[in-house]
């Protein structure tokens, strides 16, 4: 895939009830995981638990955070742009709930894949692949 970049993003999967904990930011159409950009300097584990607060308000524990699977798709409204999301599964304090830029909170099933960024499309697929929608 010449000519495109790549950002790193990260991303936590939460799963309750057989769905997975999505999100819509003000401004899109789509919906992400719960997660982002990490900051200069920061590891993927601090991004996670610092993203995870800020965007549905729920502490994680940052001794529990798993590594489940990293994912490379087409960025939503990015063209010419991968994502690389590295998924992991934590542990937290709190019930989720919309804040910072988040719209939207929603829970998903495989049935759901359309309303979603093709990496979470992707990261529904594995969690499908894998018949880990009791929990990892």
């Amino acid at each position: 895939m010449t000519g495109e970049s790549t950002l790193t993003s990260v991303a936590w999967l939460c799963l309750r009830e057989r769905r997975l904990l999505a999100v819509r930011t003000e401004g899109r159409d789509a919906f992400y995981l719960p997660g982002g950009k990490p900051e200069p300097g920061e590891t993927l584990a601090r991004a996670l638990v610092r993203e995870v607060r800020e965007e549905v308000g729920v502490d994680l524990e940052p001794h529990g955070i798993t590594p489940v699977v990293t994912i490379t798709a087409p960025a939503h409204g990015l063209p010419g742009t991968l994502v690389e999301m590295h998924c992991f599964t934590a542990p937290g304090h709190g019930t989720p709930a919309p804040a910072a830029e988040i719209a939207e909170l929603a829970w998903f099933g495989p049935e759901d894949a359309h309303r979603c960024a093709p990496a979470v499309v992707e990261a529904l697929e594995h969690i499908t692949a894998r018949g880990a929608w009791s929990g990892f």
